[in-house]
């Protein structure tokens, strides 16, 4: 499977500003992905890859889909690629990724928390996991597991 990121419109077949009720078409129609739990009316919808763990969370704001979160797959096995500029996000050390996307002329903030933002594209990307993901020599997560792609940050 693959995801393709695309700043200031969307995540695969989800696209900033859709409604709920057309996000929860997309995510019925699209199959991989199913709803952790259900609310009518909800601020957030999280969704799972059963196969690869990856969790995705749709943020809605005025019941506008406003964000979209991405948290990095468990199984490292699975079939799954997270596309951004054509770079794989998940299985991209983190700084190669960062290089690659400086170099194509994208402005990266870097913060002392280990958010790195995307301002003018709206995406913020981390190695923030509490989850047991591969790591370097020194113990550092070796890539990115979490993106954030929004209308605003």
């Amino acid at each position: 499977m693959e995801v393709e990121i695309r700043p200031q419109v969307g995540v695969g077949p989800f696209r900033l500003g859709m409604s709920v009720a057309q996000a929860r078409g997309t995510f019925h129609a699209s199959g991989p992905f199913r709803p952790v739990a259900d609310d009518t009316s909800p601020g957030q919808i999280v969704l799972r890859h059963e196969e690869s763990g990856l969790d995705v969370v749709l943020g809605f704001t005025r019941g506008a889909l406003s964000g979209v979160e991405l948290f990095r797959f468990r199984n490292e096995d699975a079939d799954v690629r997270i596309l951004f500029d054509g770079l794989d996000v998940f299985r991209t050390p983190s700084e190669d990724l960062f290089e690659q996307l400086a170099r194509r002329g994208h402005v990266i903030e870097e913060d002392d928390l280990g958010f790195d933002a995307l301002p003018e594209l709206k995406v913020i990307l981390a190695s923030q996991s509490s989850h047991e993901q591969p790591v370097d020599e020194e113990g550092d997560p070796l890539y990115y597991d979490y993106v954030l792609v929004a209308d605003w940050i």
